[in-house]
């Protein structure tokens, strides 16, 4: 199992589910020794659990995920910043998106009881054809919300002058 791959994506479920063992009990339904033996590579785990660990990512950022390993790969140097620059380009890519005018951005509340204190910035580039478009999603501090409506700060406005700063501080 490529180790930039687990750092990536146990970031991200750290992300969107606080712990690894609230996304283990929560959406696998798996030991967290089952897990960790999946981490080292000891086994794989059936499709269908697979598939949930890929629906952590829409489709656009499994494809990032994807770019960020070839990275890593023709450039051995670049594994220690993996997660980082994953991050970055997210970033940077949802305001590229939303600077040409062809992207819509949206603010919703997370679901999980777990991660109440978050919401979910969501970025998307509309094709107008069912399933095709690209989706970038950021889970940021709930009181973002508020500072947007708070100070009437237009979203597109705050993403172009804090996504990067605010998605990265951790």
């Amino acid at each position: 199992m490529h180790d930039v791959y687990i750092e990536i994506l146990v970031h991200t479920i750290k992300e969107q589910y606080v712990t690894e063992k609230n996304f283990l009990e929560s959406v696998l339904n798996i030991s967290e020794d089952t897990w960790e033996n999946w981490k080292l590579g000891n086994f794989s785990l059936p499709g269908e659990q697979t598939q949930k660990i890929k629906n952590l990512f829409t489709d656009y950022e499994w494809m990032l995920v994807q770019k960020i390993l070839r990275q890593t790969i023709i450039f051995p140097e670049k594994r220690n910043s993996a997660v980082n620059d994953y991050r970055q380009m997210k970033t940077r890519i949802a305001q590229k998106w939303l600077n040409s005018d062809l992207a819509t951005v949206s603010v919703k509340q997370r679901e999980e009881t777990h991660n109440a204190q978050m919401i979910e910035l969501v970025v998307i580039m509309d094709y107008e054809m069912w399933g095709f478009d690209d989706i970038l999603t950021f889970t940021l501090p709930a009181r973002i919300q508020q500072q947007i409506e708070n100070e009437q700060v237009a979203l597109l406005d705050w993403v172009n002058e804090n996504l990067e700063e605010t998605y990265l501080e951790d």
